[in-house]
């Protein structure tokens, strides 16, 4: 029988148990194919004859970094390949050699979907988002750091705030013995850096290590920005909180070809992902096809015109229910 109401809720959280049943072959082939390219691209930026060959090979390599990222953030998520030991080793020993140490990267992530367009809540895994009540009323070096946390430089070198610095080494002082595996990161990062340096000369290191590091997390960075900091965000009450309505409502849908959704590993597809974190990358557009609710989503993209409109604006206005940039807060002063 046709559903002829909308769906909220936990019944449209329901509606998409049926595509959180992932196929084992289907996933190894995504696992085998991204780290088979991966390879490739970094052989091709390491030894091709040519230089703009090399140049062309850490531009793929920084590309297929963010797919291999997603396939990472699914395994923890347990929508990929969950229960099998060697995907264990494997995703494991990748979150290690890409700054992502998964115990850190567990709990954080975890809060952050737990927590999405609640403005109350701990920033811990995501970015900051104050009200303008909060910003009025912070001092001006709280303002500072609310700023500098959310400016295109802060995303644009990612590779050093939020991987070296946030994810392993604030919580590898915190507490050694419980993140081991974040100082463990920085530890091989390091001597992974050296190596190279030393073995194959600066060339090789900036091209397959520091080139792509810096350009597939300056991408990722700002796509975890703006899939929950975009025009049509919105936020809730904390009385008027859900799971689904922070899923639809505070997480976008980022328009973009078969190319880039294939290097963002359908990342785009944020808001039936924060519905069901459960759904494997490659079910995503499967169950927004199939779920009408899921087909209106508030959508982004990364023209330079939406790329730009999500860096203004930095600031939750109750009073208008939508974000507005600092200056707009200026003119109301």
């Amino acid at each position: 029988m046709e559903r002829t109401t909308p769906t909220r809720g936990k019944d449209l959280i329901a509606l998409t148990r049926p595509f959180a049943a992932q196929d084992a072959a289907r996933s190894w082939f995504h696992v085998a194919s991204t780290f088979g390219v991966l390879a490739a691209a970094i052989a091709l930026a390491a030894a091709a004859p040519w230089w703009p060959l090399r140049v062309l090979g850490a531009l793929l390599e920084s590309l297929v970094f963010v797919r291999a990222f997603i396939l990472y953030h699914d395994y923890m998520h347990g929508a990929l390949l969950s229960g099998s030991r060697v995907a264990r080793m494997l995703f494991h020993t990748q979150g290690v050699l890409m700054l992502t140490p998964p115990r850190n990267w567990s709990e954080t992530h975890n809060h952050h979907h737990a927590n999405t367009a609640r403005l109350a809540a701990s920033s811990t895994g995501t970015f900051s988002t104050w009200s303008t009540d909060t910003w009025r009323a912070a001092s001006p070096l709280r303002r500072l750091g609310y700023v500098l946390e959310r400016h295109l430089v802060t995303q644009l070198f990612g590779y050093v705030s939020v991987f070296l610095l946030s994810q392993c080494l604030s919580s590898f002082v915190k507490d050694p013995r419980r993140y081991w595996s974040s100082g463990l990161a920085l530890l091989v990062h390091v001597a992974l850096s050296i190596t190279l340096c030393a073995v194959f000369g600066p060339a090789v290191y900036f091209l397959t290590l520091l080139g792509p590091f810096l350009t597939a997390y300056a991408l990722g960075t700002y796509l975890f920005y703006a899939q929950h900091n975009f025009p049509d965000v919105g936020f809730r009450s904390e009385d008027e909180w859900t799971h689904a309505d922070s899923a639809l409502e505070a997480s976008s849908y980022l328009r973009c070809g078969p190319v880039m959704a294939w290097f963002t590993g359908n990342i785009g597809y944020h808001h039936v992902h924060h519905l069901n974190p459960r759904i494997p990358f490659y079910r995503l557009p499967e169950a927004m096809a199939a779920i009408p609710e899921l087909q209106s989503p508030r959508v982004t993209s990364l023209h330079p015109r939406d790329v730009l409109a999500c860096l203004r604006l930095n600031l939750w206005e109750p009073a208008l229910g939508r974000m507005v940039g600092y200056r707009d807060v200026r003119a109301q002063a």
